[in-house]
């Protein structure tokens, strides 16, 4: 599944840098992360990067956009098959 932005963001910036697929964005007045481009870091097998930077733990698993490990690698792959 891909991961979301509570209400609790206070737009830090921590996350932005971390995501290696660019899903996050600057949005009024807190961040949205892009599903569509959500892996949850699985290619780098661990904790999401968002996650680990954000000083309010205010990312959580977004239960609108469901998604198992096997669909999420297949969406890392096809996001970096140019890389």
């Amino acid at each position: 599944m891909s991961l979301m932005i509570t209400d609790e963001c206070i737009a830090c910036d921590a996350c932005i840098d971390e995501c290696p697929n660019e899903a996050i964005e600057a949005d009024d007045p807190i961040y949205v992360i892009d599903p569509d481009r959500c892996t949850e870091c699985i290619e780098d097998g661990g904790e999401p990067a968002c996650v680990a930077v954000c000083p309010v733990d205010c990312i959580v698993p977004d239960p609108d956009n469901i998604e198992n490990a096997k669909e999420l690698k297949l969406k890392a792959e096809q996001l970096h098959k140019d890389d």
